[in-house]
């Protein structure tokens, strides 16, 4: 049964169900707008249609062009959203509401959605149909680091993970947040330019897009969308994510990293190919670009280093000297893949290159031929501020070093990095948009997207985002 189309009929009115019904009661209703001045009047109509959906709670927030208005009430729709002065106060063409049967939670004005928090990239109103299963975990962790609750609701989580993340632009921090969490849900989002909505990976909970003259709405069932007068689009997809804007809609799919970085092992082939007989990974992180590079090549992959995973990192000293000592213990040579070949060794980066100095050495000690380093990110000749513990810049051997400085320094017959613009291609872009980058790739490129007070002084800030697979 198409459960995102099933209409429903009216339930009872308290919010919880009554012991001789059997029926299974739905658990909450969204609805949201974008593009129409009369946003909030349309929600509460929506919200009368989603009433079966919950009966304990209705809430609406809309965004006016310079403000958030917020209006949250116990009991029904009719009851609270009818008045002409009430849904005057919700003035904008963004609206977004909720119907509440609570899962977890008490029945109190504080849980009663949608919930709103000022974030730093703006503020942004969330409203959820479904059920978290890990927030529990989630939450004591949050509260165990400093977090300040102010709901009893798993939909509070989100919000607190969306805050916490590193990522610049409120989308991506979303798609973060949802990286985390586990469960049922039907998301919807208002922040100050759009709406966002997503729909769990195995898509338990419903959600549907739909048109009204111009309009773009988001409900949880085609029966909101009746009662306004929208057409309707489609569904939702499972783990999609959708983006409302004054530019139209634009889906998104999470990506998997480990096809990304196939994507830009294929796109390093293309750039950088080389002749020779085999590919080998260095391991772990290398394997899925190798892999992408021997499918794009045509050469054979091979695993020609074996990593000794039970190596711990507390059993290496800090110190330069032992670090390269240390090499041997982690790795060692597949002779038989690499005696007598010319081979192709894949990273994902280059640091310091002391780790890749030594498993070229280690390559032609067990009889390769030629070794041809291939690095499926660019040159790193900036150091990371913001959680990535990367090295100083003068310990990086890009920021140091001319590429051809750096073959020689790691003993490798040949070496090439993916440029810039290839890992752009990679995702999907023709180039690097240097006006506004897609992605953050200030460590290849020096263009912070922040400024670096207490590292030096204010620095250039571009419009960039952190590496993500959603724009």
């Amino acid at each position: 049964m198409d459960i995102a189309r099933n209409d429903g009929e009216a339930w009872a009115p308290a919010g919880r169900w009554p012991a001789e019904d059997d029926r299974l009661g739905e658990e909450c209703g969204v609805f949201g707008v974008f593009g129409n001045e009369d946003a909030a009047a349309l929600t509460a109509l929506g919200l009368h249609a989603l009433q079966h959906r919950g009966q304990e709670a209705a809430g609406i927030v809309t965004y006016d062009g310079q403000h958030f208005h917020s209006e949250r009430r116990l009991g029904l729709v009719g009851d609270n959203f009818n008045k002409v002065d009430v849904i005057g106060r919700l003035r904008g063409h963004i609206a977004l509401g909720h119907v509440r049967y609570s899962t977890t939670g008490d029945t109190i004005l504080r849980n009663v959605q949608p919930l709103f928090a000022d974030l730093d990239t703006g503020g942004i109103a969330l409203a959820h149909n479904g059920n978290l299963t890990n927030a529990l975990t989630l939450r004591r962790d949050l509260i165990s680091s400093g977090a300040i609750c102010q709901s009893t609701s798993d939909s509070e989580v989100i919000l607190h993970l969306m805050a916490r993340s590193q990522r610049r632009r409120t989308v991506e921090r979303f798609v973060e947040a949802l990286r985390q969490i586990q469960g049922a849900y039907a998301l919807v989002c208002l922040t100050n330019d759009m709406l966002i909505g997503a729909r769990d990976p195995i898509g338990i909970r419903p959600l549907v897009l739909g048109r009204l003259d111009g309009a773009y709405v988001l409900a949880s069932e085609t029966c909101a969308l009746d009662i306004v007068g929208a057409e309707f689009v489609r569904e939702i997809e499972n783990g999609e994510i959708v983006t409302i804007t004054a530019e139209g809609v634009e889906s998104h799919r999470p990506r998997n990293v480990y096809d990304l970085r196939k994507q830009m092992g294929a796109q390093l082939a293309r750039e950088a190919p080389a002749r020779a007989d085999v590919i080998i990974p260095i391991p772990d992180s290398g394997v899925p670009a190798a892999i992408g590079y021997a499918q794009e090549s045509g050469i054979p992959f091979e695993l020609g280093i074996i990593r000794n995973h039970y190596v711990g990192r507390t059993f290496i000293e800090p110190e330069q000297r032992i670090r390269q000592l240390g090499v041997k213990l982690k790795h060692s040579a597949n002779a038989s893949a690499v005696r007598g070949n010319r081979i192709v060794l894949i990273d994902d980066s280059v640091v310091r290159g002391t780790t890749s100095r030594k498993l070229v050495q280690m390559m032609f000690e067990a009889g390769a031929r030629e070794v041809h380093v291939r690095v499926s990110s660019p040159p790193i000749t900036h150091p990371d501020f913001y959680g990535i513990d990367t090295p100083r810049t003068t310990e990086l051997l890009a920021a140091n070093m001319s590429v051809p400085e750096m073959r020689e320094f790691i003993g490798a017959t040949s070496l090439e990095f993916l440029s810039v613009d290839g890992i752009y291609r990679a995702l999907g872009h023709e180039r690097r948009d240097a006006r506004a980058p897609q992605y953050t790739d200030h460590c290849f490129t020096g263009d912070y997207p922040t400024e670096l007070t207490d590292q030096n002084g204010p620095a250039h800030t571009g419009q960039l985002s952190f590496l993500s697979e959603v724009r």
